[in-house]
Order: structure tokens, then C-alpha cells, then sequence
């Protein structure tokens, strides 16, 4: 999925007025409607996923059924991995397609960029997702972005939000509420054999680099059951908090103080859900696969 790429009101993308911003870059449509074979095919595609980690929602009732709105929440390692899962889940229960901001690395990728279109993705920047907002969608981002997803070893959930208060001045420019939105799991479900520092990755991190990605982006060693990448069965947990309404930050005289300001403000009301589904999951007795069998067995 997607990241918050920009730091400063000024930085990437900026539309230049309202003409601009209703058109978005790749040739993304703006509406996107699914129909119900495309949720057939999205469902059959996520169930081997879906029953593999028997995911639980907690508070999607949170996420308004209408009207703007950016869901910001944080990515686990690899990224994408569990997003997927959330997505229909917020289209059953509050009836609102998520629009998701794409890297750009994937977006630039012909097929998978029609794909991403298709499903109502598109390409991270700061135009992109105004428009969207402007004309009332709801949009997922995860400011941490790339580097968070390839994350070192003792950075199991750590949100890496140095410099990112892009998606702040985008609510407040937009009026558009904040919904936290936390998920856990996938950094349970592998093991980091090397990270991208490591000398063994070197080759790797010299084709990032030549790729003209920061060497920062360089993907760990990663491994799941055994030797495989073959996740274990961890179950995945999401938990959507209570709107932060970015309205107390709209009349600031200096703006990029106050995207500051509520960045911080989101970051700790997530780091809260992140909280809250640590304690879930610790009492969970299906948590684990052999437990959900067992607990089916005990029925």
C-alpha cells in the first residue's frame, strides 16, 4: 500500500487550485465503484489469507460512512500484507471503499498499476489525495512508509515518523478527520534472518541504490515457518480509534507547526490502539492456530 511522502506544505505535488486537483496522475479515475464480481474475485483471492489469520476488527464503527475522511495507519514488516484484509472488511460493515495511496514504485509498474486503479489505488502524492478528499472519498495512508515496512531487527512495530506531517497538512487543508488505525501481527508471523544493514545484503542494498531508492529501502532476510516465507499463523488484529477532527489546527498562523502538532496528536492515539490490541491479543487463546483448533474442538 502507501505512504505519506511529504514533510512540508510546499513539498511534492502541490495543486495549484481547485482544477487541478480534480485530476489525478496515471490516468487513476477519480470514482471507482466495484462491482460484485470484482468483490468475488477480491474475496477468493484474500481467503486462504483471511482463514490462515482469522483476523478480528475492533472499532470500525469509528470510520464515518460518509464524507472525508484519512484513515492513517502504521505499516508492519514487508507492508501490504495485512492492509488487504482490512479493506473489504471497512466496505462490509461502514459501506465506504477505501482508497488507498500506492508507492510509487508500484504504480509505475504497467499491470499492476491497473490492477491498483482497479481497486481504487492510487499513486502517493499530495494531489492525488486531496482530490480524493475533496470530492469526499476516504483515504488509507501510512506515514511511515517504506522504511517502515523494511524495518531493522528491534523495530517490531516501532512507527518511523521522523519528518512526516504530510498527511497533517492534508486533513487540515481538507477538514478532513483523522482516523487511527492500528493492525498487528505480520511482525509476529516472521523472523528477521538479516535486515538491510546487514554486510550479507550488500548486493542488495547496491541494486536498491541503483534502482535510485535510498539504501534505506533495502528489504531484510526474512523468513516465517522454518525456512520458508510461509507466514505462521498468527492471527492479525485491527483496531480503528475515535476521529481526531483536525478543525482546532485549521486557523493556525504558522501551518507547519500545527501539522506538527497534530501528527503528534495522531501518532500517540495510535501508539494507544496499538496498546489496546497488544492487550487483546495477550488474552486471546486464539491467537495461535493450535488454539483456534482447539477452541473449535471444545464447541
Amino acid at each position: 500500500m502507501s505512504h505519506d511522502n511529504s514533510g512540508s506544505p510546499d513539498s511534492g505535488d502541490r495543486p495549484s487550485g481547485d482544477a487541478s486537483r480534480a485530476m489525478l496522475s496515471d490516468g487513476a479515475p477519480l470514482s471507482v465503484s466495484l462491482t460484485d464480481t470484482d468483490l468475488r474475485v477480491l474475496e477468493t483471492l484474500l481467503a486462504p489469507l483471511r482463514a490462515w489469520t482469522s483476523p478480528r476488527f475492533y472499532g470500525l464503527e469509528n470510520i464515518p460512512t460518509d464524507g472525508p475522511v484519512l484513515l492513517v495507519g502504521n505499516h508492519n514488516l514487508m507492508g501490504g500484507i495485512d492492509a488487504p484484509l482490512l479493506l473489504p472488511e471497512i466496505l462490509r460493515r461502514r459501506g465506504r471503499l477505501i482508497r488507498g495511496l500506492a508507492e510509487n514504485v508500484l504504480i509505475s509498474v504497467p499491470g499492476v498499476r491497473d490492477l491498483l486503479h482497479h481497486f481504487g489505488a492510487v499513486r502517493g502524492n499530495r494531489r492525488n489525495c486531496l482530490a480524493l478528499l475533496a470530492r469526499g472519498e476516504a483515504v488509507i495512508v501510512f506515514p511511515g512508509g517504506g522504511r517502515e515496512a523494511v524495518r531493522r531487527k528491534n523495530e517490531k512495530y516501532a512507527l518511523k515518523w521522523e519528518g512526516r506531517s504530510g498527511f497533517a497538512h492534508m486533513a487540515i487543508e481538507a477538514g478532513a478527520p483523522i482516523v487511527p488505525v492500528a493492525m498487528i501481527g505480520v511482525d509476529d508471523a516472521y523472523d528477521i534472518v538479516f535486515d538491510g544493514d546487514h554486510p550479507v545484503l550488500r548486493p542488495l542494498r547496491w541494486t536498491v541504490e541503483a534502482l535510485g531508492l535510498s539504501k534505506d529501502l533495502t528489504p531484510p532476510l526474512i523468513r516465517g515457518i522454518g525456512p520458508t516465507l510461509l507466514p505462521r499463523p498468527e492471527r492479525f488484529y485491527f483496531s480503528a480509534g475515535t476521529p481526531i477532527d483536525p478543525a482546532p489546527w485549521l486557523d493556525a498562523p504558522d501551518k507547519h507547526a500545527a501539522a506538527l502538532e497534530l501528527r503528534n496528536v495522531v501518532r500517540k492515539e495510535l501508539e494507544e490502539e496499538l496498546r489496546f490490541l497488544f492487550t487483546e491479543r495477550e488474552r486471546d487463546s486464539g491467537r495461535t492456530l493450535i488454539g483456534r483448533l482447539r477452541g473449535l474442538l471444545n464447541r
